[in-house]
């Protein structure tokens, strides 16, 4: 089971009175420290696709993690992500590959030192690279999303809505990197059941803020991340799509199981 404390594995009408926070840097509350879990990877009906395993540690200075999902038909999905926790959470790398019986279908990565993405489609023959605009400290791919959260969960309790910035991959009109805005909030607390347990959640919300003239050719689907609720708050679910936009919208929950069900508003 993964230790709820330290896990927590790319956006807007607001309400009135709500005031949107740029993070210009974010801060560390919540340091990530070694953790080992065995999550599960289902489709968004809650029907188990992949088993998979997380795996986070510290060395040399770094927050290392790597989480893998393992299909019964020889597919494998593995997601590697790099941090600086000093003062600020600061996102050094990030990948993810997809392979069948050991040969790639797709990789996507990003060097947030050196401002370079990269994707590669192998069924497409697509290949690009691109140098993009990294806000240190405030940009975050992937995994980055749910520390991004677990160090921003106060502020977003209090009813605050921080923008922050993604790196995602578009498939139209090409494979090119892009750095967009997104709005972060908290979205109400909900109960799920997974692995025969129901358990209860903060629901946090990630919208893109795609310019209207891109909206009318591809759809950014909203990503939604669960931390347990009491605190101390970990990582309980995500829903979103895989990749890119068009990718199928999947779940992962903390604790793997055969059927995992909907979330639930508890009203409060």
């Amino acid at each position: 089971m993964l230790a709820t404390r330290k896990l927590v594995t790319g956006f807007s009408i607001l309400a009135a009175g709500m005031i949107v926070a740029p993070a210009f840097a974010l801060k560390v509350t919540e340091p990530a420290a070694a953790s080992h879990g065995y999550p599960g990877l289902c489709d968004i009906n809650g029907k188990k696709l992949a088993d998979g395993e997380f795996r986070q540690w510290v060395e040399n200075n770094r927050l290392h993690v790597v989480i893998r999902y393992k299909f019964s038909a020889g597919e494998v999905y593995e997601e590697h992500s790099q941090f600086r926790q000093e003062s600020e959470l600061i996102q050094e790398k990030w990948s993810w590959k997809e392979s069948k019986d050991g040969r790639s279908q797709r990789e996507f990565a990003v060097d947030f030192v050196a401002g370079i993405a990269s994707a590669h489609i192998s069924q497409d023959h697509k290949d690009v690279s691109k140098r993009i605009k990294i806000e240190r400290s405030r940009t975050f791919a992937g995994f980055g999303f749910s520390l991004a959260l677990s160090n921003l969960r106060k502020r977003l309790l209090s009813g605050e809505q921080v923008q922050l910035k993604a790196v995602g991959f578009s498939y139209f009109p090409t494979l090119g990197p892009q750095v967009v805005t997104v709005t972060v909030s908290h979205g109400g607390i909900d109960r799920m059941r997974m692995s025969g347990r129901s358990l209860k959640g903060d629901r946090f919300i990630i919208h893109p803020e795609i310019p209207f003239i891109a909206n009318l050719f591809v759809n950014v689907p909203d990503t939604k991340i669960w931390l347990t609720n009491p605190a101390p708050a970990g990582f309980l679910r995500w829903e979103g799509p895989i990749v890119l936009p068009t990718d199928p919208i999947v779940r992962v929950d903390l604790l793997s199981g055969e059927k995992s069900g909907p979330a639930e508003s508890t009203g409060t």
